[in-house]
């Protein structure tokens, strides 16, 4: 037994080392992104074959996605647990809550289940506690406590439950009566408020009625800051962010003391906590619209202000530095707002992260690594090769700060005048348009493709995006298809598959509604929404499929996505037109 534990743990302590020298890296192919590893050097160790992949944790195990699910690969790309699960969440405290068939479980280091049973919800591990919840006989969550073996040290009888900070937690007994447990599950004191939240440094947030003012208290129920803020954060190195608006629309946010006496007057759009003594101010760019963005500007916890507001983002401080944002880089700064020369300076809006031995940049969805030096070690692919002639090449057009797009220009047409006009309509699709560097739009836009399917002289073109519109409860997806013939430069549409004289419209709705009438994954669609394709339906053919789609809202929710059926070939054999350039130019 002795051997094997030390054997087990020599494993550990080799795949923890080697991990420090790995970093998750993407590479665009055929078929879309795919996730590896690359070592320092900026060389791929592990091969880009996963659909995701998470970064190496300190057990020296990473969490990929395959095929559609989850797994635990160790530094060597050995799998410590093969993809099973829906989702395997990031280890805490050396554990890691997983989805498997809708259902929360916990998993050790060595991807072994500890739990007995499976839970509706589990959370993170904090101070060996995980909040856990279960269903009672009325469908209701009831919420209690794991421990670190997988236990329910503290029975699920709670509607609401914080995790535990400073050996402590919330906890809601019902509607008006709440506690403060130990981590036996102890009740230490008990409140009867209308609502008690943010435990933080013995202080209590709470509203004495239901939607009045919060105020705060410490464990023993005494009010130490009597009711007047419209909400009310946690206490935190002894300071609290607190908010006095009512407005639905602008905020009001300050600093205050243990005593409630302002640091910060409640003046800024936004105030978060940066560690080590600092923190970001939020002002609206535009006063009456907060919606349309902020400028941060950077100040310590006795609401001393550093710099002005000149930036888009700050992120947390790590060993004195922290990256910031403006309209054109992100960089470096110290605690005293100063960039920090002598590191990375990359062009585009985003974050850097001291990554190991590398620096991890994160700017205009896009991944890089550079060395301490700032020299660029890696990023992702701008070519896919389809063949020995013809590529797809990555462009980026960013003419404002809220408009970004990633478009594809095809290479390797014989004839310049055509390839010329395929990239030009393929401009059109991606949504390049005249912007003004300067100019205040009223949405943020992001554009990508993916390639996802290439074949003899067919190269298929996913146009993706995003279109939200500042202030809006979300925003909207776009996608579109791109058939196109790389010998003549040809786009295809969807007629161009079907014989002539073939009531191909007629076939597919008979098709698409008999899968909406009898396969119980389109049960999401609005019942008697579906009205029939159009000619122009937007569609995407896979090897051996024709997938007909529908925009969201179309005919199901929006959260539906963008329903999708598929129809293979073989059941419309019939009506395809095999003489047609279409099939010929992939069969």
């Amino acid at each position: 037994m002795r051997g094997k534990t030390s054997a087990a743990r020599n494993s550990y302590q080799e795949r923890a080392m080697r991990s420090v020298y790995l970093f998750r890296a993407s590479e665009k192919l055929v078929g879309g992104v795919k996730w590896g590893y690359i070592n320092q050097k900026g060389v791929f160790v592990l091969p880009p074959v996963y659909d995701h992949a998470g970064d190496f944790e300190d057990s020296g195990l990473a969490i990929i996605g395959f095929m559609g699910l989850d797994g635990l690969i160790d530094t060597n790309g050995y799998f410590v647990v093969k993809p099973k699960y829906e989702t395997i969440h990031p280890f805490s405290e050396g554990r890691a809550t997983v989805i498997d068939k809708g259902r929360y479980k916990v998993i050790d280091e060595m991807g072994k289940e500890i739990t007995e049973r499976s839970y509706e919800f589990i959370g993170d591990y904090k101070e060996g506690r995980a909040v856990a919840a279960v269903s009672d006989l009325k469908g209701i969550l009831r919420y209690g406590f794991l421990n670190r073996w997988g236990k329910d040290v503290i029975p699920p009888e709670f509607e609401a439950a914080s995790e535990f900070k400073e050996g402590k937690a919330l906890v809601k007994i019902k509607d008006g009566l709440f506690a403060l447990i130990s981590l036996t599950g102890k009740k230490l004191h008990t409140y009867q408020y209308a609502n008690v939240e943010n435990y933080g440094e013995e202080r209590l947030a709470f509203q004495a009625v239901q939607n009045g003012k919060y105020g705060y208290m410490d464990e023993k129920a005494d009010i130490m800051i009597t009711p007047r803020f419209s909400w009310a954060g946690p206490f935190t190195e002894g300071r609290a962010i607190i908010n006095v608006s009512d407005d639905d629309i602008q905020n009001k946010y300050g600093l205050i003391d243990r005593n409630g006496f302002y640091f910060i007057k409640p003046a800024y759009e936004s105030i978060h906590y940066l560690g080590e003594g600092r923190i970001a101010l939020g002002k609206a760019i535009q006063a009456n619209k907060p919606y349309m963005g902020l400028r941060y500007a950077l100040a310590d916890l006795d609401g001393h202000i550093l710099t002005g507001f000149l930036y888009n983002s700050i992120d947390q401080f790590e060993k004195g530095m922290a990256s910031a944002s403006n309209n054109l880089y992100t960089f470096f700064i110290d605690r005293n707002g100063k960039r920090i020369e002598g590191f990375p300076a990359q062009s585009g809006n985003g974050a850097l992260y001291q990554d190991k031995t590398l620096i991890r940049g994160e700017m205009d969805l896009r991944l890089f690594y550079f060395d301490k030096s700032g020299k660029l070690i890696w990023r992702q692919n701008k070519k896919i090769p389809l063949n020995n002639t013809y590529s797809i090449v990555e462009k980026k057009y960013k003419p404002n700060k809220d408009y970004l797009v990633y478009y594809p220009q095809l290479e390797g047409i014989e004839s310049e005048k055509v390839q010329h006009s395929v990239n030009e309509r393929l401009k059109e699709l991606s949504g390049l348009k005249q912007i003004s560097q300067n100019e205040q739009l009223e949405s943020n836009y992001s554009g990508d493709f993916e390639v996802t399917f290439y074949q003899k002289k067919l190269v298929v073109i996913e146009v993706n995006g995003y279109d939200y519109h500042f202030g809006a409860a979300h925003g909207m997806p776009v996608k579109k298809y791109a058939h196109v013939n790389l010998d003549t430069g040809e786009f295809f549409q969807l007629r161009d598959l079907f014989k002539k004289d073939s009531s191909y419209i007629k076939t597919l709705n008979g098709i698409i509604e008999d899968q909406i009438k009898n396969d119980e994954k389109y049960s999401y669609v609005f019942q008697g929404r579906f009205k029939g394709i159009r000619p122009a339906q937007p569609f995407f053919i896979s090897e051996d499929t024709l997938n007909i789609y529908f925009d969201p809202y179309e005919i199901a929710p929006y959260a539906a996505g963008f329903p999708t059926f598929q129809i293979p070939f073989e059941e419309i054999d019939s009506i395809i037109d095999k003489k047609a350039p279409f099939w010929q130019s992939f069969n």
